[in-house]
């Protein structure tokens, strides 16, 4: 039996809750010196804070994470790593390297409380099954629940991944659960745009994440090359189907 600390307390605050994922924010960085207290202080007031996420473990809930995110851990708790074998460590090691994310990423089980590294980025949390395939940029994944798969995708042209500035591969998220993205960009900035039917078109790497059932490609802002030289937005990403695009402002 344990008792955990990590409530809220006057400087720690419960930003986020969905399911058994918890996000605290830290209203001012406390933990300084006299030399870096004013960089700390005017990064707070910049919203500029440390962040941090909490996991309720159970008989029904795992967590997979980044390797190295996780902080501490109590309880009845127990990981494992994702590779069924050499090959499979090859495979993910190549993977890897072309989307940013660590190749072996452990999980997590058992009974008690599971709590990840600090971090100033902005967290996400993200219901998957409500994306029916949720395709996200590189560098974005932090955890998700056990009941959460993680694939490579591929551009379905070379155009997307050349033009497009989003790589050739990235790292699609499918199943039901809930998953955590760290974004440089709050959620109060991020651009949700629902699309049944239609089309996206926009100029540059904005999106951080959208549905796979969407197709993705890069094509001129007009239809001729001289109307893209004159209208100076040159490619476009474009973005085709029915479901979810995420972009950020910058």
């Amino acid at each position: 039996m344990f008792r955990t600390t990590m409530q809220e307390t006057a400087n720690r605050k419960i930003l986020e809750q969905k399911g058994n994922i918890t996000i605290f924010e830290y209203d001012h960085d406390m933990s300084t010196n006299l030399g870096s207290a004013m960089q700390y202080y005017y990064a707070s007031q910049m919203n500029i804070r440390k962040r941090q996420v909490m996991v309720q473990l159970d008989d029904k809930h795992e967590m997979i994470l980044q390797a190295g995110a996780m902080q501490w851990m109590a309880g009845n708790v127990s990981s494992a790593t994702n590779v069924k074998g050499i090959g499979d460590f090859a495979k993910k090691l190549v993977t890897s390297k072309v989307t940013n994310e660590t190749a072996i990423k452990p999980r997590y089980m058992g009974n008690g409380i599971l709590v990840l590294e600090p971090t100033y980025k902005y967290l996400l949390i993200e219901d998957v099954g409500a994306w029916n395939g949720m395709v996200i940029d590189d560098g974005l994944f932090l955890a998700c629940e056990g009941s959460v798969d993680i694939k490579t995708v591929a551009r379905k042209n070379l155009s997307s991944a050349v033009a497009g500035g989003e790589g050739l591969f990235n790292s699609c998220l499918t199943g039901t659960g809930y998953a955590v993205l760290e974004c440089n960009c709050p959620r109060e900035e991020l651009v949700e745009v629902q699309l049944e039917n239609d089309e996206l078109k926009v100029d540059g790497n904005f999106a951080i994440a959208w549905s796979e059932s969407l197709s993705f490609t890069v094509e001129r802002s007009t239809k001729t090359l001289i109307g893209s030289a004159a209208s100076g937005e040159g490619l476009v990403n474009v973005y085709r189907g029915t479901g979810r695009v995420l972009m950020a402002p910058l």
